[in-house]
């Protein structure tokens, strides 16, 4: 059924406030406290191995063309076999989308164009047509993808991006119903988001609940983050106490880490963001 004028105003309405109040938590963690715990990282394939239990993981590259890197805090790897472990005795499998991140990476990933461009799509319509200042773009790409590494939680080690399949039996997997698929972006991606079906809103609720089991959070503003023992964990369920996992490079090779430095500062300039913004105008109007 098309979306009349009026729901049209509602979604936008609900965008606008929710991606507002997901810039304020990105604000209020990026002050929140860290106590490194200099924790290590675990190859979260090799212990799915190890274990036994069912889990796939994303083929794609990230935006295209980079190398998703599956490893994780070591014991944040083994809380997310037990979780899959669990889910494989409801009949669900678990669907890795992403893990680590270098800062590296996230900085590119925001300026993607087949992440970038879709936000800046949002963004015009929630300014009915009319193209965005660089500084509202960087807020609402900020709440969507972290704008610096204390606030990005994938550099933590911490986070993961997860789908659900239904169905042990490669053959007959179905993916979960959750309103949209992994990166959707849009005034369905806040979790609690009242435009998903009851079945889908259901099944957000199941999935957080199986995460929750073992101390994963759900990031309130996207169905797919997780993490555990970070500045959103922290900041949403043990206000005061600071958090065990800061942002670290991390080398696969040695297994070395090492804080990163200045992780407040911006991994984008709102230059950048203004040049960004007239290169995708000028391609969609070309």
């Amino acid at each position: 059924m098309p979306k009349t004028p009026a729901d049209n105003d509602t979604r936008r309405t609900y965008w606008s406030k929710q991606m507002g109040l997901a810039t304020e938590f990105m604000r209020a963690v990026l002050d929140y406290p860290v106590d490194e715990c200099g924790e290590g990282f675990a190859d979260l394939r090799r212990a799915v191995a190890e274990a036994g239990v069912q889990v796939v993981f994303s083929d794609t590259k990230l935006v295209g063309e980079i190398d998703r890197i599956y490893w994780l805090r070591e014991s944040l790897v083994w809380d997310l076999v037990a979780v899959a472990r669990e889910m494989n005795q409801r009949n669900w499998v678990l669907k890795i989308e992403d893990g680590y991140r270098s800062v590296d990476i996230q900085q590119q990933l925001g300026l993607k164009e087949n992440v970038f461009d879709v936000i800046l799509e949002r963004v015009v319509w929630e300014c009915g047509g009319k193209v965005p200042s660089a500084e509202l773009m960087f807020r609402r790409l900020s709440g969507l993808v972290a704008a610096s590494a204390k606030v990005g939680t994938h550099i933590s080690g911490t986070a993961v991006d997860i789908s659900v399949l239904s169905g042990t039996e490669a053959a007959s997997r179905a993916e979960l119903d959750r309103g949209g698929p992994y990166l959707e972006l849009s005034e369905l991606t806040p979790m609690a988001s009242p435009f998903v079906s009851e079945k889908a809103a259901r099944n957000r609720r199941k999935i957080t609940a199986a995460l929750a089991t073992h101390g994963f959070v759900a990031y309130p503003y996207e169905f797919w983050h997780y993490s555990k023992g970070d500045v959103y964990d922290q900041y949403l369920n043990d206000p005061g106490t600071p958090a065990r996992f800061g942002p670290v490079h991390f080398d696969q090779a040695t297994g070395r880490i090492e804080p990163v430095d200045q992780p407040e500062s911006p991994l984008h300039s709102l230059e950048a963001m203004q040049e960004r913004i007239e290169r995708a105008v000028a391609s969609r109007n070309g």
